[in-house]
């Protein structure tokens, strides 16, 4: 491990009341300064390296020339927040990002009153900043309110609402687009930032202000249609008419990395501008680290690396990965069948649909960060016959809940969901956790609901999938590898709703939903062990469930605990409900439903997670002692039926 970097300039910032009584001229070394030490923190911990790369000047110049926290500065999504952490206070333990107990790898604002608002995921800062701008105007309290997106959050549908109200609510609010992937047009230079300067200056504010109060006599109507005539002549050569017409006054492209460039702007736009403003910086992702600038995608989040190479550390893998899992059964699907389509909102690798896209390229639709038109669009190429699969990670799907609903269950179309990131997914904590899937489609008529056990069984879900066409189906997965089970050739199709039983037993019945099976088995070994005879099952299905063989369990044995990794109403919650209806959790059976916990958990290894919450072997063992009213040391070898 190479010795952390020398930092004199940035040993001196503890706030960014310290940065601001730095001269402008030693912003540069200091930029050099954080960019090294971010680079190092993140090789010891792994997290987000290239979009916080990318920001490191306009993080310095935004917080240099704005009155942070009474200001507020929101960054979308957060991936790009590791220099603001370090600027606010939090270098101390910048080394504990993502890690158990330590830095969240997102802004947070329990962490943090630099923090205002919360992120992980993606196009929520213009319409939270325009809330707290126009909080600013009722309460009469003076401040800027400044929200970071960057050109691929501005791909949702979320982001433009919020820039047509904030348009038409004529707010202060201040956008700052860090465009740094597609650019939507190029900094010019010398030209382009002496524009951005005149156009943010006195002089400029001055005479647009005075324009519109002399146009104002003339009627409101007539002195909106001159001054978006002037904005839109204005945009030709700005490229900013898009933000012009939806009420922004547009400044830029301008260079993100130069400071000379920003800094002037920033000053112009807090002590000039009126109401809504939208400012374009161009940047680069992982800018002053050669292996993240000559590859992007994989810099984007890493693992530990060593900073000189750049090497990433990878452990071996025992088994395949999930997702790898379905993307190649989805591949081998497609190749029998030619009206299979793959769909993404803007996670290509994540859900391992590249893998898809590179053998069935004009099959592979990647929306951008759109889940909801993700899903409807899928909708649409459900009603000409086509088989969307609609690979959304559980957090994801969420943000189309209603699509869902309307689109899809109402219309009963036969949308596939691959679901990944099912259950607890680690270092990036509550945001990401794969929590509530099972119990928000459960609830819909119409739905088929699955959860594979392991990797064999998931290839089974990708064909059976493939199989449906009389409604829409799910199938849910975790992150990270598999058990190492052997895998079929191909997958079969399962029958609709029917589950097996892994193990059979005579006085308690485990019956495991998703991958929690593993453990599942494994306690009934302990449970074996202390004289209870213990059966296991797989339940495959939560819609609908497999009602012969619950019922069968319920009857034939003292016990029965339901575990899955997904909330307070999900799969354990339809058991109970059948169970109730046959009237059989009025007799002796000692029913006992086991889901993730209330509240949410903080990031940690998933193991640790599961562990905390007694989702474990362990916690299985335990549940069903407590259910019986003894402990281990108790129940002794052909103990008799309680």
């Amino acid at each position: 491990m190479t010795q952390p970097p020398k930092t004199p300039l940035l040993d001196q910032i503890h706030l960014p009341a310290d940065l601001r009584r730095m001269d402008d001229s030693r912003m540069p070394q200091l930029a050099d300064e954080l960019r090294a030490e971010m680079i190092d923190a993140v090789s010891r911990t792994g997290g987000h390296l290239g979009a916080g790369l990318g920001v490191v000047e306009l993080t310095l110049a935004i917080h240099k020339i704005f009155d942070t926290p009474n200001d507020r500065l929101i960054f979308d999504v957060g991936h790009q927040c590791y220099p603001h952490k370090i600027l606010t206070g939090r270098r101390e333990r910048i080394r504990t990002l993502r890690q158990e107990g330590g830095l969240s790898g997102f802004t947070r604002r329990a962490e943090s009153e630099y923090d205002p608002f919360g992120a992980a995921h993606s196009s929520t800062s213009i319409s939270s900043g325009l809330g707290m701008a126009v909080a600013s105007q009722l309460s009469g309290t003076k401040r800027n309110v400044i929200s970071v997106i960057g050109d691929g959050a501005l791909s949702a549908g979320m982001a433009y609402e919020a820039l047509n109200n904030a348009g038409a609510l004529d707010a202060r609010l201040i956008v700052i687009l860090n465009d740094n992937d597609m650019s939507i047009a190029p900094p010019t230079g010398a030209m382009s930032a002496y524009l951005a300067r005149m156009a943010s200056g006195r002089a400029y504010m001055g005479i647009r202000e005075r324009g519109k109060q002399l146009t104002s006599y003339l009627g409101r109507s007539f002195d909106r249609a001159i001054t978006r005539a002037v904005e839109h002549a204005r945009g030709y050569v700005t490229g900013g008419t898009l933000f012009e017409e939806m009420g922004f006054f547009h400044i830029g492209p301008i260079d993100g990395h130069n400071l000379e460039h920003l800094l002037p702007v920033l000053r112009n736009v807090r002590d000039h501008a009126e109401g809504p403003v939208l400012i374009h910086v161009v940047t680069q992702k992982g800018k002053g680290y050669p292996p993240a600038e000559e590859a992007a995608d994989k810099y984007h989040g890493v693992s530990k690396f060593d900073v000189v190479t750049g090497t990433q550390a990878k452990a071996k893998p025992n088994a395949p990965s999930y997702t790898n899992v379905f993307a190649e059964a989805l591949v081998q699907e497609a190749r029998e069948d030619d009206k299979i389509v793959a769909v993404t909102a803007a996670m290509p690798a994540g859900t391992g649909l590249d893998t898809f896209d590179r053998e069935f390229p004009e099959r592979t639709f990647d929306v951008g960060i759109a889940e909801q038109h993700a899903v409807t669009f899928s909708a649409g190429l459900a009603t000409e016959g086509y088989k969307p699969f609609a690979a959304i990670y559980s957090t994801f799907l969420q943000r189309a809940y209603d699509q869902v609903v309307h689109d899809v269950a109402i219309q009963n179309l036969p949308v596939r969901f691959a679901i990944d990131r099912a259950g607890y997914v680690g270092a990036d904590g509550p945001t990401h956790a794969g929590s509530f899937d099972v119990t928000y489609l459960s609830t819909l008529p119409n739905f088929v609901v699955m959860a594979a056990a392991d990797e064999a069984e998931l290839k089974h879900m990708v064909r059976t999938a493939a199989a449906h066409d009389t409604g829409p189906i799910a199938f849910r997965y975790p992150r990270g590898e598999g058990v190492g089970c052997e895998l079929p050739v191909r997958g079969e199709v399962l029958e609709i709703g029917k589950g097996r039983i892994v193990r059979e037993g005579t006085k308690v019945a485990i019956l495991s939903l998703g991958t929690r099976l593993a453990d599942s088995l494994l306690a009934a070994e302990d449970l074996e062990a202390a004289g209870l005879s213990t059966t296991v099952a797989d339940a495959r299905f939560a819609k609908p469930l497999d009602r012969a063989m619950i019922l069968k369990l319920a009857r034939d044995h003292d016990v029965l605990v339901t575990v899955e990794e997904g909330s307070i109403g999900g799969f354990g919650s339809h058991v109970m409900q059948l169970l109730a209806e046959e009237g059989l959790l009025d007799g002796g059976l000692r029913m006992r439903s086991m889901v993730m916990p209330d509240h949410f958990v903080e990031q940690a290894k998933p193991e640790a997670m599961y562990a905390a919450c007694g989702l474990d072997r362990k916690g299985i063992v335990d549940t069903v002692f407590k259910a019986l009213g003894t402990d281990a040391g108790k129940i002794s070898t052909g103990a008799t039926k309680a």
